[in-house]
C-alpha cells in the first residue's frame, strides 16, 4: 500500500471544484460516465491499430448503479483500465491530461481523431461535489496487469493499494455526501443521464441492485420480482447512433421529423431543417429545424443544444450559434470548439467565430435553396419565417447580403415579390406598404383602383427592418401609403384663382376646427368619391413606433417625435366643392363630419370624439327628411 499528496498547487483544491469549477453540481455523472466512455473508446482505437486484443463479440458498455440504502453510486466501464502507475498520473498529477497524453501517442495512427470525449483529470474530481469520499478500482488492459486501487477522502491525502478487480475496466465508486443524497434517487440518475448522456457513442445503462419488493407482512418478493423478469434484457437509455450523426443520404423525413419530436417534445411539425455535415476546415455536425414561429418573436426562444462528442454542453450558448438563430431549435456537435475542464464555457476563441459564421452561411444557402427549387413551399413558409429572417438582417449584415435576393413580400393582391420584382418598371424608388390593412382600408381601395401596388408588412418587426434596408439602399424609400399622394393625386399646375379658393376653403375648415396647428392642404385627388384624407409624416411616425417597440423604458422617448400631421382636403370632390353655397350651419356640421370620416378612416376615435360624430350624424339624417 503506498500513501501520498495530491500533486496540485493549490492546497484548496476541493473548494474550488465544490463551487467554481462547475455550473451545476449534477454535471459531475456526465464528466464520470464520459470518463468511462473514453477509456472504451481508447481500447478499441488500440484495438483497430493491433495494440490490444478484445473479443469481436465483446459489448461494450457503462454501468451508472444506485445503492440508496448503502448511499453510493457506483459507474463502472469495461474501457482500457489504468495501472496503479496510470492512476498515479492522471489522478494524482492533476496538471497531465489523460486525453491529450493519448491522442500525442497515437497520433499517427490516428486517420481522423479518436473521439476522445474529455480530460479524466479534473472531470473526474467534479465527484467531490456529492461525495464524502471517492474510490477507483481499475483494472489495465496490459498483460500481467494488476489491479489498482485508490481512495481519497477529499482532504489532499490518498491511498493507493492493490485493488480487487478481475475484469478489464474501472469502477468508480463515491460514498454519496449527507447534502447530496438526491442522487441516490434513481429517477434523479436518470434525468440527468438523459440530459446529459442521450446520445453518447456507448450503451449507457442504470442499475438498482439494492432495489426489493416487500409486503406489509415483509416476505421478500426479490427472487418473484426477478424470475418475473429474467427474460427481459436491459435497455440502455441512450441512443449512441443520433441522427446528426448519420448522412443526410441516410435520413428520411419521418427520421427528422420523429428526432425533432422526442428531443424537443414539440408534435408541432417544423417547416424544413438544415443537415450540417461538416469535415473541413472544422469539425461541425448538426440539425437545425425552423419551427413555426410566431409573427412577434419577443419572448420566443428556440433552443439549440450544444454536444461535445455527442457529449451535452448546454442549450443556447450565445457564443457558437448567432443570437438570431436562437428562435430555431436543433442540435451542434462541434468536437473541435475550444472548451475549458467543466466544458460548460467556452473559451473566448477566433476559432468559434468562425464556426458560428459557417452554421449563419449554411443557413443563408438553404434559404436560398428552397426559394430557388421549390419557392411554392417557400412562400408558404415565408409569413412563419420572415420575422427570424428579418431579424437575422438586422443582427448581422453578412447574413442579410447572403440574402436579400430571397426576402419577399405580399402585396396587394396576395402575392409575393422580391424587392427587386415591385421596384421594376418603377420611375422612382418609393416602395408603399401597409401595415394594418383595415384601419388603412380606404388608401388600399385609392391604391388599388389607381392600378397601384404596395407591399403588406404588419410587425413591429417591419418598422426596424425597412429603416435598415434604406440604410444599405440608399435610393429606395418605403413609403407607408398614409403618408404621400403623390402618385394618387393630378399633380396639374394651378392657375392662380384655383390657388385663392383653396386658401379660401383652408381657412374655412382652420376656423371651424380650432386648431392653428393644424396642417391642411387642398389636392386634386384622383378618386373623386373621398372628401379628405390625413397623411402621416413617414419618419416621425416610425420613429415614435420604435422607441415604443423597445418598451416602457423607451416609450417616454417617443413623445419626442411629434405625429406630423395633414389633413388633405379633395378638391374633386363633390362635396367640398359644395361647401361655399351652404350656410354657416350647415358648413360647419359637413366640415366636422368630412375632419372625423378623415381620421376614422386613418384611426378610430376617442370616446368624446365618436360620441360627437354619432350626435352629428343623426342631425345630418334628420336633415334629409
Amino acid at each position: 500500500m503506498a500513501k501520498g499528496n495530491i500533486s496540485v498547487d493549490s492546497e484548496n483544491l476541493f473548494p474550488i471544484i465544490k463551487k467554481w469549477l462547475y455550473s451545476d453540481k449534477d454535471i459531475f455523472l456526465r464528466e464520470l460516465v464520459s470518463n468511462g466512455c473514453d477509456a472504451i473508446t481508447k481500447l478499441k482505437k488500440l484495438a483497430s491499430i493491433g495494440d490490444s486484443q478484445i473479443a469481436e463479440d465483446e459489448k461494450f458498455k457503462v454501468t451508472v448503479s444506485v445503492f440508496k440504502d448503502a448511499k453510493k453510486l457506483v459507474i463502472s466501464d469495461n474501457g482500457i483500465g489504468m495501472t496503479a502507475e496510470e492512476i498515479d498520473k492522471y489522478i494524482n498529477q492533476i496538471a497531465f491530461s489523460g486525453a491529450s497524453d493519448f491522442l500525442s501517442k497515437y497520433k499517427e495512427e490516428d486517420d481522423k481523431g479518436a473521439q476522445i470525449i474529455g480530460h479524466f483529470g479534473l472531470g473526474f474530481y467534479s465527484a467531490f461535489m456529492v461525495a464524502d469520499s471517492v474510490e477507483i478500482d481499475s483494472l489495465s488492459y496490459q498483460d500481467g496487469a494488476k489491479a489498482a486501487k485508490w481512495t481519497c477522502d477529499g482532504s489532499m491525502e490518498f491511498e493507493l493499494s492493490d485493488g480487487e478487480r478481475t475484469e478489464r475496466g474501472t469502477t468508480i465508486t463515491l460514498n454519496i455526501a449527507e447534502d447530496s443524497e438526491e442522487f441516490l434517487e434513481e429517477h434523479t440518475i436518470r434525468q440527468i443521464l438523459h440530459k446529459y448522456c442521450s446520445f453518447l457513442p456507448v450503451e449507457i445503462y442504470i442499475e438498482t441492485p439494492d432495489k426489493k419488493e416487500e409486503c406489509d407482512c415483509g416476505h421478500d418478493h426479490e427472487h418473484d420480482h426477478e424470475e418475473e423478469h429474467k427474460h427481459e434484457e436491459p435497455k440502455p437509455i441512450n441512443n449512441t447512433n443520433p441522427l446528426w450523426m448519420k448522412k443526410p443520404s441516410e435520413c428520411t423525413d419521418e427520421d427528422y421529423k420523429e428526432f425533432y419530436r422526442n428531443v424537443f417534445m414539440d408534435f408541432t411539425e417544423p417547416l424544413f431543417w438544415i443537415h450540417l455535415n461538416v469535415d473541413y476546415p472544422f469539425n461541425l455536425k448538426g440539425i437545425l429545424y425552423f419551427p413555426k414561429i410566431n409573427h412577434e418573436f419577443a419572448g420566443q426562444e428556440g433552443q439549440i443544444k450544444l454536444y461535445n462528442n455527442q457529449v451535452f454542453v448546454a442549450d443556447n450558448v450565445k457564443e457558437v450559434i448567432p443570437e438570431f438563430l436562437m428562435l430555431l431549435k436543433g442540435v451542434i456537435d462541434c468536437p473541435d470548439l475550444p472548451l475549458n475542464v467543466s466544458r460548460s464555457f467556452l473559451q473566448n476563441d477566433g476559432y468559434v467565430k468562425k464556426i458560428s459564421a459557417h452554421i449563419t452561411k449554411k443557413v443563408a444557402d438553404k434559404l436560398t435553396s428552397i426559394y430557388n427549387t421549390d419557392k411554392e413551399n417557400y412562400e408558404k413558409y415565408w409569413d412563419d419565417i420572415n420575422v427570424f429572417i428579418k431579424y437575422g438582417c438586422l443582427r448581422d449584415e453578412k447574413f442579410y447580403d447572403k440574402v436579400k435576393d430571397v426576402i419577399i413580400y405580399k402585396d396587394l393582391s396576395d402575392k409575393y415579390l422580391t424587392l427587386n420584382e415591385y421596384l421594376d418598371g418603377k420611375e422612382n424608388k418609393d416602395v408603399y406598404y401597409i401595415s394594418d390593412p383595415v384601419t388603412q382600408s380606404q388608401y388600399v381601395k385609392m391604391f388599388k383602383d389607381q392600378g397601384l401596388n404596395a407591399v403588406v408588412m404588419p410587425s413591429m418587426m417591419d418598422t426596424h427592418f425597412i429603416s435598415f434596408v434604406e440604410m444599405k439602399q440608399s435610393d429606395v424609400k418605403f413609403k407607408r401609403i398614409d403618408s404621400a399622394i403623390n402618385d394618387i393625386s393630378d399633380n396639374t399646375e394651378k392657375d392662380d384663382e384655383a390657388k385663392k379658393q383653396d386658401e379660401k376653403l383652408i381657412e374655412k375648415f382652420k376656423q371651424k376646427i380650432g386648431d392653428e396647428s393644424l396642417k391642411i392642404e387642398v389636392q386634386s385627388l384622383k378618386d373623386e368619391n373621398v372628401p379628405a384624407i390625413i397623411l402621416l409624416g413617414e419618419q416621425s411616425r416610425r420613429m415614435r413606433e420604435m422607441y415604443r417597440a423597445y418598451g416602457q423604458q423607451m416609450a417616454g422617448m417617443a413623445d419626442m417625435f411629434k405625429d406630423e400631421f395633414t389633413l388633405v382636403l379633395n378638391s374633386n370632390n363633390s362635396l367640398i366643392k359644395k361647401l361655399d353655397g351652404l350656410n354657416d350651419e350647415d358648413a360647419g356640421i359637413v366640415i366636422d363630419h368630412v375632419y372625423d370620416l378623415a381620421k376614422l378612416s386613418h384611426s378610430p376615435l376617442d370616446a368624446e370624439q365618436m360620441t360627437r360624430f354619432v350626435e352629428r350624424s343623426n342631425k345630418l339624417l334628420e336633415k334629409l327628411f
